[in-house]
């Protein structure tokens, strides 16, 4: 059932706002077309008109995802002024989101659990994330710390699957302790 007023947005709004619960919710093979239909209060010919596949939907679903990440990302570790202090903010923005996410975890490592090696347009939108993750950490060990960029991506990567796995924040925060003892 829709979480909000379905008349104040427009029908591709919609489509994308059950999707987006759908598929972070219950996942991308669980979640039909015909429920996000009957959840968005649209025609099959409207999602159609806007999507032409599930897949392509997914792709949308994941760009969205991925920028709404990055922004709180940032939110995170903008405010941080030392390689340090930013690769801790960081692993603090992954416990905040885990714990208000329910420890649902990574969209982007769930649906690349349940795709078919045929899915090659959703592969690249998850591989690009990931690089863009890693890219991220690079740029703020570049200038101090360029060895430690692939030692913290991991690290934080791995304290993502983990705490989705015992669904509590302790494998983040003992990942951010280790990444910041790798700057002694």
């Amino acid at each position: 059932m829709t979480t909000y007023d379905v008349t104040a947005l427009s029908p591709r709004d919609r489509i994308l706002k059950t999707t987006f619960r759908l598929f972070h919710g219950q996942g991308y093979n669980a979640t039909g077309i015909n429920q996000i239909i009957a959840e968005a209060d649209v025609s099959k010919a409207s999602l159609y008109q806007h999507f032409r596949s599930k897949e392509e939907l997914c792709v949308e679903f994941l760009n969205q995802r991925h920028d709404f990440w990055f922004a709180a990302l940032r939110g995170f570790t903008d405010k941080a002024k030392t390689p340090k202090s930013k690769v801790s903010a960081a692993f603090r923005f992954l416990h905040d989101m885990n714990t208000r996410e329910n420890f649902r975890g990574c969209a982007f490592l769930n649906i690349v659990s349940e795709i078919t090696e045929d899915a090659i347009s959703i592969r690249r939108v998850i591989q690009q994330h990931k690089e863009d993750l890693r890219v991220f950490f690079q740029d703020i060990l570049r200038a101090e710390h360029p060895a430690l960029t692939d030692h913290v991506y991991l690290l934080f990567e791995s304290a993502l699957v983990e705490s989705q796995v015992f669904r509590d924040p302790w494998p983040v925060d003992k990942a951010n302790s280790i990444a910041t003892r790798l700057f002694a």
